[in-house]
């Protein structure tokens, strides 16, 4: 099983994420989304999961600094354009996938059946 944390370094949350698998001995690919974004298949896979307006963070620093508070706009172009709209961090295993910090359902994830 491989875990995959959509975040950045500086965010908390993340990094929570990081040593909550990590003290769990579950290897994990963490993608900075400051250098790469998320590409459109992953996008999908990721909405599967989770609805699209969850994904976007209206309280964060860049959406305020892009005034799109004040615009209407494709969502997911946005999202594809700019990964640092994201909320932090996405967390992916396989088709399924959560936002923000949510140990509960990861240790779901890591309950065998």
């Amino acid at each position: 099983m491989i875990i995959q944390i959509f975040g950045t370094p500086k965010c908390k949350d993340s990094r929570k994420a990081e040593r909550f698998f990590k003290e769990r001995r579950v290897k994990i690919q963490f993608i900075d989304l400051r250098d790469k974004g998320v590409s459109p298949g992953e996008l999908r896979s990721i909405t599967q999961s989770v609805p699209l307006e969850e994904l976007i963070d209206t309280e964060g620093r860049q959406y305020r600094a892009r005034n799109l508070q004040y615009m209407k706009f494709d969502l997911a172009e946005e999202l594809l354009e700019d990964p640092r709209l994201f909320k932090t961090p996405i967390v992916r295993q396989g088709g399924r996938a959560t936002v923000r910090y949510q140990p509960e359902t990861w240790l779901e994830w890591l309950t065998p059946e």
